[in-house]
């Protein structure tokens, strides 16, 4: 109870007049809850204080007819103050009268929910910071939001919710079926609640007028937040999964949407099912969930709700496939797509191959999902043979792809797609992939980044082998197109392209790109990202992951990173069969392997990979950057003649596109500077040729092993500015042959430009041999710069240098 209630201008108005002598008659209107009883309660200690003798009635729609008459002629006759406090429903013609007979004295008063402010001024001071949170919740409801008094987080207590066990319980059992209605948001429908209730429109409407006198709805007809969680936590459970599934059975009659009656009845028949639900995708195949679709119809709901929610959440699609009680054979190869558009290819793989095994008439269908699962773990050339079972169009072209992918060029031009979405797409998919061993490469990206923008619109909706994105990006990669790719793979994440199966895909890819161009922290934040997420990758993304790894780690010269990745690069390849799309990692692990003397473990998949190129004819986008990445590894690993054997193959192609003459170019240009013969301005031009298709960290590599490696020292500050540049770094900061070094003041004492960039990448941990790959100079003049800085701030030790230049650098 308040001590001094909040109360509406209009009864404080009545007060007021009851003050001055007054007698009251009138009503007092409104939904339960909304204050009716407090505001009765101050008309008497009105009176009291006044001296009226008055006689107030509260809940007068309970009272018989004869005490109603009774009072009605007493208002009639004027006989002293009569105040009536009553619900709007159920409204009899007794109260009707009595009702009539206090408006001709004074309308009656019809109460109105808290305002915000109201809400405030209510609740004790330790709960207001929560206020608006609480006019949220109970709509403003005088007596709900006494019940938050005692709140002290933005949530609903339990006792709260508990505290509606009142509310409820009394009511008559077609007005908790209406609420239990409401609550499945279905309080509008009338079609709805008429085979719900069973009865004609006039009992549907009075059932909604009695729901609606009891202060559990809001104006909009809805129930109120903390009402519905009350409807929902406290009624029998056997009626609200009955009421839902009536619901559901009715809305599946008219057409309409499912999803939203159905999906608690996952969670209604007990803890298993409950603990299904809210598992998430871990439980897409798990079978956890108990299976309350009983009957032919309610399957029926079940499958309906399930298509429904495939787009948008394939787990719960899944989980609701797998609520139908005994399911068809067609039902599994749903449930299988459902679970492998939401990642559980485990769960997908094992309801194919149930289906492949037991019933032909669906075979085929089982056999694309069970294709498409195979080619996402890796297993190119076994998913290709299961898409030949398959009659689909798409599997069709799907197995052009894995065929291409495998080293084999089909026997049999493309059949003609149907005019679909997804045939269109899956075949331009094929019809680019085929075009980038046989033809144009410029005409393979541009048909795979047609059949991108074509399956665009069915965004996470289409279950694929690969993405036409993923593909493009490869090609482009492959083809010194870098912006092309990032640009491609931007809008499928932003589409969400192919969905969840289909997302830590693209993501690498971008992270690719980030690599080439020298972005190391951007590749290196999409790994660390993935790792957050706590879920194992498929082999054929973990292959791409470890190649970033690797890729990182060499380019930072961080051997300690790169011998702790390596095993687990050796088990990737292990994994993850040679096929034409891994080209990329293979070419990085190959360079690795070399770095770290290893080179025996790569070479039966490094041969694969040249039988794989040589049976589809040697394309020359697909084997130039295996073959620039094998003469990194030949420069590694001083071997001279591979080198040059691989530099033959760049330049047997130079020709064939402006990528291939780039790679040659610079390939002739690192043997040429290994040989200590540098000729600056080819440098310069072959460095500049590399970042222009992409490779923006060979590109200044080239040019800072040169000024490592020419006499001239002229052309050695000028390779070494144009690696800066590059690299995305200032030129001129390498101090120029007797040139005094330009200084800049800091705390701790004076640094040069070039003793700053030293002290950087020492404090950041690096060792000397790594900072001097940094700054494309020898680990003996980092020795010096180091030793020169410490001389310079006074420093007596080590830990007091790194300590002083924290400071200094941050």
């Amino acid at each position: 109870m308040i001590a001094h209630p909040v109360l509406p201008e209009q009864v404080s108005r009545v007060l007021d007049a009851v003050a001055d002598g007054a007698a009251p008659r009138f009503g007092i209107v409104a939904p339960g809850g909304y204050g009716k009883t407090t505001v009765l309660r101050e008309v008497v200690r009105a009176c009291e204080d006044a001296g009226i003798t008055a006689t107030t009635v509260d809940d007068a729609h309970l009272l018989p007819d004869a005490e109603l008459l009774a009072l009605r002629a007493r208002v009639e006759r004027g006989d002293g103050a009569v105040v009536v406090a009553y619900r709007p429903w159920p409204r009899s013609r007794a109260l009707s009268a009595l009702a009539e007979s206090l408006g001709r004295v004074r309308p009656a008063l019809a109460l109105e929910p808290f305002t915000r402010e109201q809400v405030r001024a209510v609740l004790p001071a330790p709960a207001r910071a929560h206020a608006d949170f609480v006019h949220r919740q109970t709509g403003g409801v005088p007596r709900f939001v006494l019940r938050f008094t005692g709140i002290t987080a933005a949530e609903v207590p339990p006792d709260v919710v508990a505290s509606f066990r009142a509310d409820l319980d009394w009511l008559d059992v077609d007005v908790q079926k209406f609420l239990l209605a409401a609550e499945a948001g279905a309080a509008l429908r009338l079609d709805l609640l008429g085979g719900l209730l069973g009865g004609d429109v006039d009992a549907v409407g009075d059932v909604i007028e009695a729901g609606r006198a009891t202060g559990l709805l809001a104006p909009d007809g809805a129930l109120l937040p903390v009402a519905r969680l009350a409807v929902a936590e406290l009624s029998r459970t056997d009626r609200r999964i009955a009421v839902r599934q009536r619901l559901a059975e009715l809305q599946l009659r008219s057409g309409g949407p499912v999803l939203e009656l159905v999906r608690p009845l996952l969670g209604a028949a007990g803890p298993e099912a409950a603990g299904a639900e809210a598992a998430g995708s871990g439980a897409a195949g798990s079978g956890a969930t108990v299976a309350v679709a009983a009957g032919p119809e309610m399957a029926a709901a079940f499958q309906a709700a399930a298509a429904e929610a495939l787009p948008a959440d394939p787990a719960l699609a899944a989980r609701l496939l797998a609520a139908v009680g005994t399911p068809s054979a067609e039902v599994a190869v749903r449930r299988a797509v459902a679970c492998a558009m939401a990642g559980d290819l485990d769960a997908a793989l094992r309801l194919a191959d149930g289906v492949i095994s037991s019933d032909p008439a669906h075979r085929g269908r089982a056999a694309e999902v069970a294709a498409i699962a195979l080619a996402h773990r890796g297993q190119l050339a076994r998913a290709t043979e299961l898409h030949r079972w398959s009659p689909s169009s798409t599997s069709t072209a799907f197995a052009v792809i894995g065929e291409v992918g495998t080293g084999r060029l089909p026997a049999e031009p493309l059949p003609v797609a149907p005019p679909t979405m997804l045939d269109g797409g899956a075949s331009l998919m094929a019809q680019g992939v085929l075009e980038s061993v046989t033809g144009s490469a410029t005409t393979a990206l541009s048909t795979l980044v047609r059949a991108a923008g074509l399956l665009e619109p069915a965004g996470s909706a289409v279950l694929l082998p690969d993405s036409p994105a993923a593909l493009a990006a490869l090609v482009a990669l492959h083809g010194g197109e870098p912006a092309v790719a990032e640009s491609v793979l931007d809008r499928a994440v932003a589409t969400s392209l192919g969905g969840a199966l289909m997302a830590v895909r693209h993501r690498l890819l971008r992270a690719w790109v980030a690599m080439l161009r020298g972005n190391l922290a951007r590749a290196r934040e999409t790994l660390v990202a993935l790792r957050r997420t706590g879920r194992p990758l498929e082999p054929r993304d973990w292959v791409f992951a470890i190649a970033l790894e690797v890729g990182i780690a060499r380019r930072n010269s961080d051997l300690a990173t790169l011998r702790r990745t390596w095993e687990q690069a050796c088990e990737a390849v292990l994994r993850h069969p040679v096929d034409l799309f891994t080209f990329l990692p293979l070419g990085e692990f190959a360079a690795a392997a070399a770095r770290m003397r290893d080179q025996h473990r790569l070479a039966p998949h490094l041969a694969e990979a040249r039988e794989l190129l040589h049976a589809l004819g040697d394309p020359p986008l697909w084997g130039v950057p295996l073959h620039w990445s094998a003469l990194h590894a030949a420069v590694t690993a001083e071997e001279t003649r591979a080198a040059e054997e691989h530099a033959a193959s760049l330049a047997a192609v130079a020709d064939r596109s402006r990528y291939a003459g780039v790679m040659s170019t610079a390939a002739e240009n690192w043997l040429d500077v290994l040989a200590g013969r540098v000729d600056a301005d080819r440098v310069e031009e072959a460095a500049r040729g590399l970042h222009a298709v992409g490779q923006w960290w060979d590109a200044a590599r080239l040019a800072g092993q040169a000024a490592i490696r020419t006499s001239d020292r002229q052309a050695m500050v000028r390779l070494l500015d144009c690696a800066r540049l590059l690299q995305g770094r200032p030129a001129g900061g390498t101090a120029r042959a007797k040139a005094p070094e330009p200084v800049v003041e800091h705390d701790g004492g004076k640094l040069s430009d070039r003793e700053r960039e030293v002290a950087e990448l020492v404090v950041r941990g690096l060792t000397y041999k790594q900072v001097g790959d940094r700054l494309f100079i020898s680990a003996k003049t980092v020795e010096h710069h180091v030793a020169r800085i410490r001389q310079r701030l006074g420093c007596g030790s080590r830990a007091e240098l790194l300590d002083q230049l924290r400071q200094i650098v941050g």
